[in-house]
């Protein structure tokens, strides 16, 4: 009977760590969840515990511990499918890393290290929770954006674009030109990261009024 209470302790720490892992990333509106993030690290609990069952009764001979290295390769392919490629930014890294740290946890759980789980579990919601919002605070520029101003004409006051954006918070890295031949147009193509919460339709409204402008866009 104590080895079944033992299994159930297992579980039940592992169910928690993936429950706490999903909620933190239900609450920011991403894909990968509550029940994704529970049922993964409960199962590569299982899994090690079923590992360490069968090296225990002699019935098949090897090392336990590859089963644990199986489900981390197999956790590389569900990580990978959270990765996202939108334009110019990836999303999703984070929430592979969740992903790969949820199975991590559940392996430990069924291993029985209960203080490296606690200390990982307390370190991830340090990370998510706290260093995460000051990371945004410290860096906000973080969505990489395509800037591109057409003009008539090739007389430009580039420095007053730049003002605007620079006054907008925007970093901008990069400038391409383009030059209309046939009717002396210049287009400025920036490539820049703009800050994550930025008023977009308040900064084209901007650009806009910028003299000999033709058309402004924002794109990824």
């Amino acid at each position: 009977m104590d080895i079944y209470i033992d299994y159930a302790i297992r579980l039940s720490l592992s169910l928690v760590c993936g429950f706490c892992l999903g909620f933190e990333r239900k609450m920011r509106q991403h894909t990968v969840g509550i029940r994704t993030l529970t049922l993964l690290c409960v199962s590569s609990c299982l899994l090690t515990i079923v590992s360490g069952a069968i090296a225990s009764t002699g019935v098949v001979k090897g090392d336990p511990a590859r089963v644990a290295a199986a489900v981390i390769t197999g956790i590389g392919f569900l990580g990978a499918g959270a990765i996202v490629n939108q334009g110019l930014n990836i999303r999703g890294l984070t929430s592979a890393s969740i992903i790969f740290t949820s199975a991590a946890l559940g392996v430990a759980c069924g291993a029985k290290l209960y203080v490296p789980v606690g200390i990982v579990l307390i370190f991830s919601f340090l990370l998510l929770l706290v260093i995460g919002p000051m990371e945004r605070k410290l860096f906000p520029a973080e969505k990489r954006k395509i800037i591109r101003l057409d003009f008539s004409t090739n007389q430009v006051d580039e420095k007053a674009v730049r003002k605007i954006l620079t006054d907008a918070g925007i970093v901008v890295f990069e400038l391409n030109t383009k030059y209309d031949v046939q009717t002396g147009g210049l287009t400025l193509i920036y490539i820049g990261k703009i800050p994550e919460n930025m008023a977009t339709v308040e900064l084209t409204k901007n650009l806009a009024g910028l003299s000999d402008i033709k058309a402004v866009s924002v794109d990824n």
